[in-house]
Formats: C-alpha cells, structure tokens, sequence
C-alpha cells in the first residue's frame, strides 16, 4: 500500500483497471505464502503452458534464466513475473505484479504477493481485491507461519476460495504420504477461517505437473489440474442484491444549470426514480438521470463509474455516501476493527492517527487493543501492543462521524487504513466488524454556561502551556516559577506536574512506550477541561513523543497550546540529577528511562524554546509572560 494525496484505502492503491467489476466470466485470484514457496514461478508456468508466451519474450526469458540461474538447463519462469531488477537480482519479490490473459472459458486476473513479512502490506493490497487466494506450500517444508499469516488475512479481507498448491513435490519423489500429511495439516489449521472452499492440488511449478494439465507423475491423484479448477470455480459475488452503497468522488458542474455527483457504484444498484439518502446527514431525494461516457442509463449495477443527478438540490459533498433509503450504513465515532499492523514502531493504544476510509479522512485513536491475534492457535492473547505484521482487534474512537459498513457485508465501505500523522506513513489496514453501542447512547449535552462566559468571568483568555523536555531540564521549576508571576497578576491558574500526577490520576501507569502514550492522554484531556473551566493550565510532563504532544495540541482550540521546549542537554540534565535517577538509569537500575533507555523526541517548532544553561528559571519566566502578554494575554 502506497501512500497517496488522495484518500487511499486497501481499494484504491490497486490500478483502476484491476477493480473487480461485475462480471460473471472474471476470476480474480492472487497467489501468496512463503518466500521461496514458487509463486512466480507457478504464475509463469501457467503462462508458459497455456502458450501465452510470445517467441521473442521466450528467447528474452531463455537468455535471461542463462544469466540469473544456476540451473542453466531450465528456464526460470519466475523472471516472467517478477520485473523489477531488484527482484530479478536477489530472487524475491517485492512488488505486487499482476498478469491478465483469458480461456475460451474465463478471463483472469492474478496478483503476485510477496513472500516476505516485510512486505505483508503488498499481500494485503492484493488479497483486498481477490476472489481466491492459491497457498504455495514448499512440500520440503510445510505449512510456515507466513503460510498462516496470508491465509488470516486473506479470510480477514473477505476471500472465501483457496487453492492449497503443494508445490515442488518432484522434490520429494511425487509422494503422496507427504501431500496427505500437508493437506491434513492446513486443513486442520484453517478451521477457524471460514473458507468456502479448500482445494488440495499437487504440483511442480518448475516442470509443469498438474500445473495446466494432469500430471502422470502424481498417478493417485484424481483432482483437477490447477487451470482446470480456475476455470470452473464457482465465486459468486451476489454484490447486486446487496443494499445501493455510492461514495461521490467529485461533484460535477460543468456549468450553473448542471450539477451531478460523479463515482463508482460500490455495491447494489440504481434506477432513475429510486428514492436515495445521504448517510451522513440523511437528506433524501430521488434519481433524475444515471449519465455516463456511453449517455444516460435506466439502471446502473455495482461497479459502473456514473454520475447522478437528482431532483432535489440536497447538500452532498465529496466523500459523501449515497445510500438505499430503507437500508443505511452505519454512521459512529466508535467501532471495532481487525487491523493489520504493517510499521516498525508499534501501535500503541491512545496514541492518535490519521484514519481514512473509502470517503472519510479524520483524526482517529486506538481506544483499546482488546487482543492480539496468535496466528498458530488463533487464541486471544491480551498485549499492550501491536507489533509489525501481527494482527489484533481494535476498538477505534473518530474525531468526527464516520460512514461505514461491516467488511463482511460490504469490502469498499468498510475498510480503511492508518497513517502516522506525523511522517504520513501507511501503518496499518483494518476491516470495520461493527459500531459500539457507544456510539448510539453517549452524546454531547448542551450547557448554558460554555467556555467564553467562564472565562469572561475570570477577566482572562484560557490557554495550556506545554512544557517538555528531559527530566531534570527545569521544568517544573520555570512552570512553578510563571505560575507565581501569574498569580501575582491575579490570574487563576492550575499546575499540573508529572510526578504529582502519577501519585493519583495515573499511579496505575508504568513508563514502557504504552503508558507514556496513556499518561498523556489522559493528562492533555485533563487540561482541556480545565482551559474549558477558563483557566491558565501550566503542564509540566516530560511528553517525549511527538505524536502525543500533537494530540494534545489538537485537543484544545487553536491558538489555545503553547508548547515550551525547555532545552537542557542530557549531560547538564544527569550532571544535575536532582532525584538520583540518571545514576540508577545508567546503572541499569531504572528501566525505560527517557534520554538513557528511551527516546525523547525534541519539539520541532515550539511557540517558545527556553535555553536553560544561558538563562535562570525566573528570567526564563518572565520570558514566556512577556510573549503570553504580546498574544493576547489580559495584562
């Protein structure tokens, strides 16, 4: 999954023309597993044999398999597929490809995924668009955890046919008992997943045995050949009888008496005269006329690009979903998802993200990891934490409400990605399982008396000052030092201090990574009542993550935060040492110590960074008065 300017999803990174349409004769499969399970080299194969290799790519491949392979003898059909050079130089593949070719019988579409774990989220692009996985098992190795891994998140991301292929099974002499063994074995893993269908084919993708055709090699068995199977699975979609899902791309006017709303139907379908709502605010009309490149249209089905016009002039935007009346989607700021976690840093349950669906593009937490997924035993294993390609299920709270749909009932309105807010990196994909009960009984009531009435009462502006840095830089010491200036002035302030915090409100809190993203959140909603209150709130936490202090940035209003970078170097910090504890840290004696074990991120643009080697804490002080004084503050 690569990240885009527009609203990526697990959908929309795949090219337009491999979006699967509605179309009975089309069989879009991926093939995944292992690495060195014999993916692309099946893929080419099956290409090679159906003769759909031209005479100057054969010489090409020829060529190239002298150059690149030990077996010089054989043509490495992996090179078929696999067309980056870096692929071609280390034998891997990186990228997801994909291949088109037809039968007399069925047309195809098949995606390679990488074998490797690093590149999982390029398996999840491919399988987030398939109707059938094909499982590469080595038959020297067996089911591996990367097996298992692609089969979860091809039945996570709606995939309900697999092909178990038991590849290279000349290598140990076309064994049945090796074949049963393996087939047993998987079959006995994938239980628990939920496939329609499981079939168990062994072959050689080197040599070609029931790879197009049956093989005399594997003479007890009577199954189908690989393309065989492929040509006559059955993968009804039944996306028609689903309910009419529209999310608008763009809304078109190409002049003031025109105005349509542009997109591709997602599920269901629609006639000019049928009754629609918005889902968001559930504004209603009808069809006036279904316009396409080809003219207009009585009725448009799941997959069709169209532009609607209605009858009524409604208000719908971009990323509105257009929707059957009588069977909405669900519209919250709270749901479960599984999510798949593709980023080297963990997820970390209260940090803050960017969270995009098929319409929708709002800041997002993770309120719980309620478990993360074993991909062995598929048991439930509570964690603090979501590491790189494991997969977990997720409580997730929207800064705003959300449209959406089960991913079960309906892939393109219900999935989405995270997005690391601050480096605009793709971290993880989840599918939406249902909206919390939260959603639908806690609300936000109305008071009389708000925020600017509490603050004109007081005679001040409200505003949180941030203080960060390490520990023993002087925080608390400038923070105590401007609370007593502002006191002096008659302001009513309140100092919330690190280590007095964690003696109530978070005592319960430890400091690996997970509770310090825990005792920032809860300490920036703490503040945020308390500048709703229209006090002057001075935090002094340590805060070394970014992304944290970022959260609570955009927990109060702007102009609201002022963060105070008090800037100490760490040999000044532990040469002070006022608590002893850099002496313990360096001991070994303190774990998950922030400058020593842990990292501190430093504010990259902070409304004031304080130098305290050149500078007292009452001058240091009086500056940040001084700059409160010239933005706004009563003096």
């Amino acid at each position: 999954m690569t990240d885009t300017g527009a609203i990526p999803n697990v959908h929309q990174t795949v090219p337009e023309d491999v979006r699967r349409q509605q179309d009975p004769s089309l069989l879009s499969l991926l093939t995944c597993g292992s690495v060195d399970d014999g993916k692309s080299t099946l893929i080419g194969r099956l290409l090679y044999d159906m003769k759909l290799v031209f005479a100057d790519q054969l010489a090409a491949l020829e060529h190239d398999s002298r150059q690149r392979t030990t077996t010089r003898e054989d043509i490495d059909f992996a090179l078929l597929v696999d067309g980056l050079e870096a692929e071609r130089e280390q034998g891997i593949t990186i990228d997801v490809a994909y291949r088109y070719f037809a039968t007399q019988r069925r047309r195809f579409i098949v995606a390679d995924a990488p074998g490797h774990a690093e590149y999982t989220r390029n398996m999840a692009t491919a399988a987030s668009t398939a109707d059938l996985a094909v499982v590469l098992i080595d038959c020297r190795h067996g089911v591996l955890q990367q097996s298992r891994r692609h089969s979860i998140i091809a039945s996570l991301l709606g995939i309900h046919h697999v092909v178990l292929a038991v590849n290279k099974i000349d290598l140990v002499g076309y064994d049945q008992a090796v074949f049963d063994r393996i087939v047993a074995g998987y079959r006995q893993f994938a239980r628990e997943l939920g496939f329609a269908s499981i079939q168990p084919i062994p072959l050689s993708a080197r040599f070609g045995d029931n790879v197009a055709g049956h093989s005399k090699n594997t003479p007890w068995y009577d199954g189908p050949s690989l393309l065989e199977h492929l040509e006559t699975v059955s993968v009804a979609h039944g996306d028609l009888e689903k309910p009419f899902r529209f999310p608008v791309q763009y809304v078109s006017r190409p002049n003031s008496s025109f105005r349509g709303f542009a997109g591709q139907i997602a599920a269901g379908s629609i006639a000019v005269g049928d009754s629609i709502v918005v889902a968001g605010s559930g504004q209603t009309s009808k069809v006036k006329d279904i316009i396409t490149f080809d003219g207009s249209l009585d009725r448009a089905v799941e997959g069709q690009a169209v532009t609607l016009v209605l009858e009524d002039q409604i208000d719908i935007s971009r990323g509105s979903i257009v929707s059957a009346p009588k069977n909405r989607p669900t519209v919250a700021d709270h749901f479960q998802a599984h999510i798949i976690w593709f980023d080297e840093e963990a997820m970390i349950p209260g940090r803050s993200y960017m969270l995009r669906t098929e319409t929708d593009s709002v800041n997002a937490t993770v309120t719980t990891l309620k478990y993360v997924v074993d991909i062995d035993s598929f048991a439930h294993i509570a964690a603090k934490a979501l590491h790189r390609n494991e997969i977990g299920v997720c409580n997730i709270s929207t800064q705003a409400p959300v449209a959406f749909d089960s991913y079960a009932d309906n892939r393109n309105t219900g999935n989405l990605i995270l997005i690391d807010r601050m480096t605009n990196r793709t971290v993880g994909a989840g599918m939406i399982d249902f909206g919390l009960y939260r959603a639908e009984n806690v609300h936000w009531q109305a008071l009389s008396v708000d925020r600017d009435a509490r603050a004109a009462l007081l005679h001040q502006r409200p505003a949180v000052i941030w203080f960060t840095g390490l520990s023993g830089s002087g925080k608390s010491t400038v923070a105590n030092s401007l609370e007593k200036r502002l006191h002096a002035k008659g302001r009513h302030t309140y100092l919330l201090d690190g280590d007095n915090i964690r003696h109530g409100l978070n005592r319960d809190l430890g400091f690996t990574d997970e509770d310090r993203v825990e005792n920032i959140r809860r300490i920036a909603e703490v503040a945020r009542l308390m500048a709703d209150a229209g006090l002057i709130v001075l935090v002094s936490f340590i805060s070394p993550f970014r992304s944290e202090r970022q959260f609570a940035r955009e927990r109060m209003l702007p102009g609201e935060f002022v963060e105070v970078f008090v800037d100490t170097p760490l040999e000044e910090c532990a040469r002070r040492d006022p608590k002893g504890l850099y002496g313990k840290a360096m001991r070994g004696e303190i774990k998950n110590f922030t400058g020593i074990s842990s990292p501190y991120e430093p504010p990259e643009n902070p409304e004031l960074h304080l130098r305290t080697l050149v500078a007292d804490a009452d001058e240091l002080a009086m500056r940040i008065d001084e700059w409160l004084v010239r933005h706004g503050e009563p003096t």
